[in-house]
């Protein structure tokens, strides 16, 4: 009898056992809007305060060397959204060269591409592997078509604004009117140009409502955290930290929409801890391009002032490292996940799809097409990747001309009028030493690469129409 009590015991302890190691874990991924890779302490910030993320980049995995998209938000963001890179995504730009749907920003006409039927995406994927799907904030890869929303692409819940619906963003940061799925409905502390409830506020409590109602859910989830801090126009409460200090209202403006982003990333975890999610839950932060939104005085002296690039060179519209490199951190109180731990294998945007995939046990690799590579081995495992550090990472854009970049190892190209100037980044981060001259196999590699790099694309030609 005590034998069968015994092995009884060890059944159900292994079937318990089973049933925890083989949960899917869920994922919340937090991205800032036009955030540098220098604007948070744990890079090098030395004005703006970030002291949660600071503490969640010592705690959990630190990506060194890791890079967005593309150096403006829509095409960025839809190669974090769909595993494509610049050379084959469907948005290049935040505005075509040709082709496109016609809209207006302001009293401006702009043309836009939009994100496809076609099109693949992270919400698709984690559906199928099991999980529910949600976006809360800024999608910016739907341009003027109202069937290309979040809805249509693979996220059961939606809340945020939407390019084709001025209402919600026409107030910037408060703003009258929100989506809920496909249903727009008032913000009343916004009504009548009112400021009484700010954007990043609006996302926070929009997650944390959903995280409460994923509780009690069998399911697994995966949410993403859209934020539009601290891109322009620069307009937040000053936090109290910064009321005191000697700098202007802009730059006290600007540090507190970073600390925004701080301070709802630390309620966002803190629900998690205090509900019990944190243990099956990885908590995602980065950027989707560098700083300055735009190029002009007042935002290039405020980038100036809190060095927002950090060491690199270049901000937002530039290939160089500053346009692209992002803060990232992974952190999870989950046990199979590395703590205190740093990442210097280079790795990108179209990553995250086949990431997410592999976290989530997606075994169906071929429903999707993406020029990016699984690499959650890094995630569970400490080894370094030596193939990972040795593929070629790819990048196009067309502001001001159409210019390439190619990441091989610590070689940095930027390819521009058919001129390739070469950097080694393990010596020159900032980009200013041009070396090709110097290292012809280097420069003959990057143009073997170049060759296999990119399709032509119909809103972006770098060809004559025939």
């Amino acid at each position: 009898m005590k034998k069968i009590v015994i092995i009884t015991t060890y059944i159900l302890s292994s079937l318990v056992y089973n049933k925890v190691s083989a949960q899917k874990i869920n994922i919340v991924f937090v991205l800032a809007d036009d955030m540098g890779y220098g604007d948070v302490g744990f890079t090098g910030q030395k004005k703006i305060q970030t002291p949660f993320l600071d503490s969640l980049s010592k705690q959990g995995i630190l990506f060194n060397d890791f890079y967005a998209g593309a150096p403006v938000c829509s095409p960025s963001r839809f190669m974090l959204i769909t595993g494509r890179n610049a050379g084959h995504a469907t948005i290049r730009g935040n505005a075509t060269i040709q082709g496109g749907t016609i809209g207006y920003k302001g009293n401006s006409i702009v043309k836009r591409a939009n994100i496809l039927p076609q099109d693949s995406t992270i919400g698709n994927i984690m559906q199928s592997a099991g999980y529910m799907t949600a976006l809360m904030g800024k999608w910016h890869i739907g341009g003027y078509d109202s069937l290309a929303t979040p809805i249509q692409h693979g996220f059961q819940t939606f809340k945020g604004w939407l390019i084709n619906q001025p209402e919600t963003y026409a107030s910037t940061y408060w703003p009258a009117k929100w989506i809920h799925q496909t249903t727009l409905i008032d913000i009343p502390q916004n009504q009548n140009n009112s400021k009484g409830y700010y954007t990043c506020d609006i996302i926070t409590d929009d997650a944390i409502s959903y995280l409460k109602e994923r509780k009690q859910d069998q399911k697994p989830f995966f949410l993403m955290v859209n934020h539009s801090n601290p891109h322009s126009p620069l307009d937040a409460p000053v936090a109290p930290i910064y009321k005191d200090s000697v700098w202007t209202n802009e730059e006290k403006t600007y540090a507190s929409m970073v600390s925004n982003v701080d301070a709802s990333v630390k309620k966002i975890t803190d629900y998690l801890v205090s509900s019990g999610l944190d243990k099956n839950t990885i908590v995602i932060f980065t950027s989707d391009n560098g700083p300055r939104s735009e190029p002009t005085k007042q935002l290039t002296a405020i980038a100036e002032f809190f060095n927002s690039s950090g060491p690199l060179r270049g901000y937002k519209r530039d290939l160089t490292e500053g346009g692209i490199r992002e803060p990232f951190i992974l952190w999870s109180n989950n046990k199979n996940v590395e703590k205190r731990k740093q990442i210097n294998t280079p790795l990108y945007f179209p990553d995250i799809l086949p990431t997410l995939g592999g976290i989530a046990n997606y075994a169906n690799t071929k429903s999707y097409k993406t020029e990016g590579t699984d690499f959650s081995s890094l995630i569970f495992s400490k080894r370094e990747n030596k193939k990972l550090s040795e593929r070629p990472l790819y990048w196009e854009f067309f502001e001001g001309g159409f210019v390439q970049a190619i990441r091989y190892k610590n070689w940095k190209a930027i390819i521009k009028n058919n001129n390739i100037e070469l950097y080694d980044l393990s010596k020159d981060i900032h980009e200013d030493h041009n070396i090709a001259s110097q290292n012809p196999k280097i420069i003959q590699k990057i143009k073997d690469i170049l060759l296999h790099s990119r399709e032509e694309s119909p809103y972006w030609p770098t060809k004559e129409s025939s």
